[in-house]
């Protein structure tokens, strides 16, 4: 389906604005995490593809942890049998066996941790990128309505910012949990092969400490979870601003000072939540680092008492024990400090998983059928009533029992007063909202028992609001239709109108458009929309409002345009100036949701209803201000 979602020429890029309460009232209702259950558990099934890798990177890291305690035990016996052995004399012989050992394991151990580096980034980096592509492949799936409810930088901002954030975890988990808990491991069973009495010494106080990390984890938690917000507000309010209607909105209004101000304000939030992300746990970081650090001095004097108690403490022992205990600092800081990122980002997780879990309200029927292309083209409404989800209760449907036929090749439009409910039936049309009541068929077959690719081919839009990418005019088109020649792409504008136009340009085809298309001009945009249209050639055509943002002299060469698009095909036209949709097969006017008047516009001007005023007034209206 070719169809165009931008704002067009000075349009309202950036008019979508929540006051400061309605902001604190958001952030407030987002202060904590959403509960994901069994997250821990969801987490660990990313790494589910790479298990081979995991499992070479689990045997190096057991591999290396083993390795790194067994130097200090090489240390107690240089002491004890090689400096100062029983004999007196120093064992020179042995103390190069030791050495030669001591730097044989460091060789060994500098190599595992290289191999086991580049495996863990792999793997860190594979589950982070197919984590970015899975949520956003999730969130191509949602309805139509979820984007208009949603701020485009509030999504960008979890596709970037909460998956960005869990990248160190995702590349250092399995790699630093494995390794520092062996490590621990290996060193306290050496510390308590050195000396029980000195062990006890050594980790009496760690379980207070790990009851202290828990609790400075769930702040640290609270204070990502804000952070993140505050990012996605400040990624909104970026997306909006600078985005080139954002940008002609506040210059039209002289409010480029205001929209810096709104920036500077999230930007101060953002700050000083980043400086309390980065001091919360530093004071618990440096109570640990205080106890570690003191814990060799104690080691000391408690020996000094094992020694006067006659118990055999030797000089190889202590400085063994103290090395074996240097060495459990950092593991045993890293695995604390691992805990504390866990449970950060198991915030950031939470809110990707928020996501995840979304559910379409659009879903493909398991038993879906293609379009019967002996029927393609019939289109029909049936006691149709729709109200948008989110709309309150008490409020009336958008339709109210529409029920409408179109034949095939028929030309039908629907015109009407604003907020009639016109652009909501272009919409049900190919599926983009479900009706609340009655159906919507196609080609005969309700559109809910179709497949979505099938329906979706074979209809195309030409909307008011014409999106064009940053890119050439060619690839523009090509958006539509990959495979076009040249050729084509010519033949398509040439349909259109457009293609003289294009080859004014110095750069033809190959001219970059610039965002939204800016580069252009509406009718030109507008008519470039038609080409990719007709490059498509789908047997039905909907026009949503596709001339009313024109000037006269565009509207006249954009629906020339689309009367060349329209032949042989079924054409339902959204209209708001009725000269456009004269020559409509059937007229249906709307008015408060429901199909109030029918017939060709000769028998609507007769009758002297609604469309007779509406026609009359325009009419005025372009008297008056044509010359």
């Amino acid at each position: 389906m070719s169809m165009g979602g931008g704002v067009g020429r000075g349009g309202g890029g950036g008019n979508s604005r929540i006051s400061s309460r309605d902001a604190e009232a958001q952030r407030a209702a987002n202060a904590d995490a959403p509960r994901i259950p069994n997250l821990l558990g969801r987490i660990a099934v990313l790494f589910r593809p790479h298990r081979v890798a995991i499992s070479i990177t689990i045997t190096l890291v057991l591999l290396s942890a083993g390795i790194s305690v067994l130097p200090p035990l090489l240390t107690q016996q240089a002491f004890d049998r090689g400096l100062f052995p029983p004999e007196g004399t120093p064992n020179v012989p042995l103390l190069l066996q030791l050495v030669g050992a001591m730097v044989a394991l460091w060789v060994i151990s500098a190599g595992l941790g290289i191999a086991q580096t580049r495996l863990t980034a792999l793997v860190g980096n594979s589950v982070m990128a197919q984590l970015r592509v899975r949520l956003f492949d999730h969130l191509q799936s949602m309805e139509l309505a979820f984007f208009t409810r949603t701020k485009t930088g509030v999504i960008q901002s979890r596709l970037q910012n909460d998956v960005g954030g869990v990248a160190s975890v995702l590349s250092n988990t399995v790699s630093s949990v494995i390794g520092n808990t062996v490590t621990v491991i290996a060193a306290l069973v050496a510390m308590l092969l050195l000396s029980w009495q000195l062990t006890i010494v050594a980790v009496v106080l760690l379980p207070l400490l790990v009851f202290v990390q828990r609790r400075v984890g769930q702040v640290r938690a609270r204070i990502a979870t804000k952070t993140q917000e505050s990012l996605s507000d400040m990624t909104a309010i970026t997306q909006e601003a600078l985005s080139v209607s954002g940008i002609l909105l506040a210059k039209s209004f002289d409010r480029q000072l205001d929209e810096v101000e709104r920036y500077r304000a999230e930007n101060d939030r953002q700050r000083a939540l980043q400086v309390s992300l980065a001091m919360s746990g530093q004071w618990f970081f440096a109570l640990v680092n205080v106890f570690l650090s003191i814990i060799p001095a104690v080691v000391y004097l408690v020996a000094a008492w094992l020694i006067e108690a006659d118990v055999a403490v030797t000089a190889g022992t202590i400085v063994a024990f103290t090395t074996v205990q240097a060495r459990l600092t950092f593991p045993l800081m890293g695995l604390m400090r691992l805990a504390l990122d866990l449970q950060t980002a198991g915030a950031l997780f939470a809110r990707i998983f928020e996501y995840l879990d979304l559910q379409p309200r659009i879903v493909e029927s398991a038993d879906a059928i293609d379009v019967d292309p002996t029927q393609i083209g019939r289109v029909r409404l049936r006691d149709v009533v729709f109200r948008y989800p989110d709309a309150p209760a008490d409020s009336p449907s958008t339709l109210d029992h529409v029920t409408v036929t179109i034949e095939p090749g028929q030309f039908v439009a629907f015109v009407g007063p604003s907020g009639a409910g016109k652009t909501t039936i272009s919409y049900l049309i190919p599926r983009l909202h479900d009706v609340t009541a009655g159906a919507v068929e196609f080609a005969g077959v309700d559109v809910r028992e179709l497949r979505q690719r099938s329906l979706v081919e074979s209809i195309g839009i030409v909307s008011q609001e014409t999106y064009l990418f940053h890119a050439t005019i060619a690839e523009n088109l090509r958006y539509a239709k990959p495979s076009a020649t040249d050729d084509e792409l010519e033949a398509a504008c040439r349909a259109a109108s457009i293609h003289d136009t294009i080859a004014s340009f110095p750069d033809g085809y190959a001219t970059v458009v610039g965002e939204r298309g800016y580069r252009l001009s509406g009718g030109e945009k507008q008519r470039i929309a038609i080409a990719r249209v007709l490059l498509k050639d789908p047997p039905v055509l909907v026009l949503d409002e596709a001339t009313s943002a024109l000037d006269s002299v565009s509207e006249r060469v954009v629906q020339q345009a689309l009367d060349s698009a329209s032949r042989g095909r079924t054409t339902i036209a959204i209209a708001h100036r009725l000269s456009t949709v004269r020559d409509a097969d059937e007229i249906h006017v709307v008015e408060a949701g429901r199909i109030v008047e029918s017939g060709t516009h000769d028998e609507l001007v007769a009758r002297g209803g609604l469309y007779a005023t509406l026609f009359a007034q325009q009419s005025e209206q372009r008297a008056s201000t044509e010359p």
